[in-house]
């Protein structure tokens, strides 16, 4: 009798780039999805770009636009 094997997930490494949905955007921000699709039809929210019919937001690239609106704002 075979004993079952778990399936076990890869673990990304952590120089892989991680890259976020808009919902996942959404929960980061603690904003309504909406909120981010407008961002993205302004252009005034992270930058996104998108893999087939999928939209995607590089993590370095929000954190980026992130400490930018810090600057930008003079907040801390």
């Amino acid at each position: 009798m075979a004993t079952a094997v778990p399936r076990l997930r890869p673990v990304p490494a952590p120089e892989s780039p991680t890259f976020l949905t808009p919902e996942q955007l959404a929960e980061l921000f603690t904003v309504p999805l909406e909120t981010v699709y407008q961002w993205r039809r302004k252009r005034t929210g992270p930058p996104g770009f998108r893999v087939g019919r999928h939209l995607r937001y590089d993590l370095a690239a929000v954190l980026a636009w992130v400490a930018e609106q810090t600057e930008n704002t003079g907040a801390a």
